[in-house]
């Protein structure tokens, strides 16, 4: 019996020393990461950053001759943009990559609110949005930041390059137009709850649970308690009304959509999504963009938030999460292609 304390000790003594490092070696590389990051407004010239990569592709394939002669030309065209004194309209690109609790949200508040200060009509907006959906609230409030776009009277553009479904298909119907790619994944335009149940693992080991409340419904089904006919009827008419919520939201932005066919918590590929009306247009971000940079001046904006140790690590946590959930996604979308 002693040998066994012995050997168990030594195994848990391994395992603290293993999880110990590990949180270590995290924390160092959150801190010296944050360190490295400052807080504040970042502005990229997307027209800049393409002619830079074609110069560069062109001098390194180009002769000599051909060299001299496309430096004249540049000379050329740069004198002649110089005069030009005419202004042209701006695109603001955003990137919104969602996770379980639409954490990207302080950042996307600071980017619009920038944008609001300086756009005007004839701008627009052009979110490249990714989100696989989670938190109701959270991503109520992702959503509500770009109504504010909207109700700016500037275009909102969004683009679908991945998915958008669940709250992240609440986020992009709020756009004025919906650019979505061949393969994105549209809709889920549903409502779910999972909630694992202990209680016959804890009946059978002798485990009481005890719960109190005041307010009828202030908890109804429990990971630990006994769930009840009711309490489950109860949950039941909780995400019914989550769900119309989520479909009025959607109707405001999509009339034209059947909410009947689209609000079933099924989702839809690009071109599919395109003939349900969920999408306007199939094209990806990279083919709207190029085709806006030809008489668009394109900014790249983003705002970087210095986050504490804690909520870094935390934040590892949720990403896990939801490349976890990204992975259920995928193995759903798998299961329906054909063998």
């Amino acid at each position: 019996m002693s040998q066994f304390f012995i050997e168990y000790g030594l195994f848990l003594l391994k395992a603290i020393t293993i999880v110990v490092a590990f949180v270590v070696v995290i924390g160092v590389a959150a801190a010296a990461g944050r360190k490295g990051t400052q807080e504040g407004l970042e502005v990229e010239s997307l027209n800049k950053k393409y002619k830079a990569m074609a110069h560069e592709l062109r001098q390194a394939v180009a002769t000599k001759a051909m060299q001299k002669r496309a430096q004249k030309e540049e000379k050329k065209r740069l004198k002649s943009e110089s005069k030009d004194t005419s202004v042209r309209p701006r695109s603001f690109v955003i990137d919104f990559k969602g996770d379980l609790k639409a954490s990207a949200v302080p950042s996307l508040r600071e980017e619009v609110s920038a944008i609001l200060d300086v756009a005007n009509s004839e701008d627009q907006v052009i979110v490249r949005l990714e989100n696989h959906g989670g938190v109701v609230h959270e991503h109520g409030l992702a959503a509500s930041q770009l109504v504010r776009i909207r109700n700016a009277g500037i275009p909102l553009l969004v683009c679908i390059d991945k998915v958008a479904a669940s709250g992240g298909y609440l986020m992009a119907c709020v756009a004025d137009k919906i650019y979505a790619a061949p393969f994105a994944i549209l809709g889920s335009i549903g409502v779910l709850a999972q909630i694992p149940n202990f209680y016959r693992l804890l009946d059978n080991h002798g485990v009481n649970f005890e719960q109190v409340t005041a307010g009828k419904y202030k908890r109804t089904v429990t990971m630990f308690g006994e769930n009840t006919d009711e309490d489950r009827a109860k949950l039941k008419e909780e995400l019914e009304d989550v769900h119309t919520l989520f479909k009025s939201a959607v109707a405001t932005y999509r009339p034209d959509l059947d909410l009947d066919v689209v609000a079933t918590g099924e989702y839809w590929y690009g071109t599919r999504a395109l003939e349900l009306k969920l999408a306007d247009e199939v094209k990806t971000s990279d083919e709207l963009l190029r085709e806006l940079a030809a008489e668009r001046d394109l900014f790249e904006i983003s705002y970087k938030i210095k986050q504490p140790l804690q909520k870094r690590l935390l934040g590892g946590i949720d990403s896990a999460l939801a490349s976890a959930s990204a992975a259920r996604w995928r193995e759903r979308f798998e299961s329906r292609l054909p063998r």
